[in-house]
């Protein structure tokens, strides 16, 4: 099956931890921090850059409030075109990336841009796909929602918060193929701007069924208003999250994992992207962002620098491959 090597590729995000560091400058210090959310607020994105800049400030990593702007549009092709057109050599901005990114960056879906264009800084950890229906949803499992896509394709739209083809289209894709719905491209997907306005939706009734991370479903999980029916997980996760059935304890034996962390503009100055790499290691290697880790779902992935970029560099390349196969990009 051609999603095989695609269900094999989530899982081998999570596999190996990276200790080695570049040079660090360690007198710099960004005048005017912020953060580009490449989407609407409430999805992961926006966790990404809220909540590490919350603790880069709370550990002294930084001495000013990190600015969070949300430039959302083209599945982050909107904020990837302004930092590279417009704020290449911006020493003080980081940008929110994951999974998606790189997904859009291997299908060209951002026109005229390449993964070269930027400088990839550093991981905070990898998130666990999610399959969630509203509160009120009749369908309790994963094969429940299933069969009604295989019995009925057109009765069943799950929303997303990356574009059709992206990382969170394709999770529904690796659960629809691993349940043997032969031809996934039948599977009706809805994109929007980020998680948030993808539950949104799913609340209003327009979709029955989201696809996202277990970071950016959390908050919709705590207040009540959507259930998760699948973690696209290897085994349960631990603590708050061990309720949550994995979609392979129900017969479906689907993985998927979306690694989070930043890039920035190409033309950052050596000593700023060295600080910046350092700002970030320290703050993965502190108590509280594992606490934050463990809080949030994210499992350990651990990469900074040069072997970051070089992580992100092969995962393009990967899911260029595995997009040709499945038939999204010729």
């Amino acid at each position: 099956m051609t999603l095989e090597k695609l269900r094999l590729s989530a899982a081998a995000l999570l596999i190996g931890t990276v200790a080695a560091l570049p040079a660090i400058a360690d007198d710099f210090a960004p005048e005017n921090p912020e953060c580009i959310a490449p989407a609407n607020p409430g999805g992961g994105w926006d966790f990404t850059c809220r909540q590490v800049g919350k603790e880069l400030q709370d550990l002294g990593l930084i001495s000013k409030t990190m600015q969070v702007v949300n430039l959302a549009g083209g599945g982050g092709g909107v904020a990837f075109a302004e930092v590279v057109n417009k704020r290449g050599d911006d020493n003080d901005l980081i940008v929110a990336a994951s999974s998606a990114t790189a997904t859009r960056l291997a299908q060209g879906a951002y026109p005229g841009n390449s993964i070269d264009q930027v400088r990839w800084l550093a991981s905070i950890g990898a998130d666990y796909g999610v399959i969630a229906v509203a509160k009120d949803s009749k369908v309790q499992t994963l094969p429940e929602l299933l069969d009604m896509i295989k019995q009925d394709p057109r009765s069943v739209s799950v929303a997303g918060g990356s574009a059709v083809g992206g990382w969170d289209h394709l999770k529904v894709l690796i659960a629809a193929n691993a349940y043997g719905i032969e031809d996934v491209r039948k599977v009706k997907y809805v994109a929007f701007d980020g998680g948030g306005e993808a539950v949104t939706q799913l609340l209003a009734g327009s979709v029955q069924a989201f696809t996202g991370d277990l970071s950016e479903a959390k908050g919709f999980v705590d207040s009540g208003d959507i259930r998760v029916i699948a973690v696209l997980a290897p085994e349960r996760l631990d603590g708050e999250f061990a309720e949550f059935p994995t979609a392979r304890e129900q017969g479906v034996d689907a993985l998927g994992a979306n690694w989070r962390g930043f890039y920035a503009p190409g033309g950052m100055s050596d000593a700023a992207y060295d600080g910046w790499v350092k700002m970030i290691a320290d703050l993965y290697a502190s108590d509280q962002w594992k606490e934050t880790m463990a809080v949030n779902g994210l499992a350990p992935l651990d990469l900074q620098g040069a072997d970051f970029q070089a992580f992100v560099s092969d995962s393009v390349a990967q899911i260029q491959s595995i997009s040709r196969e499945i038939g999204i990009i010729k």
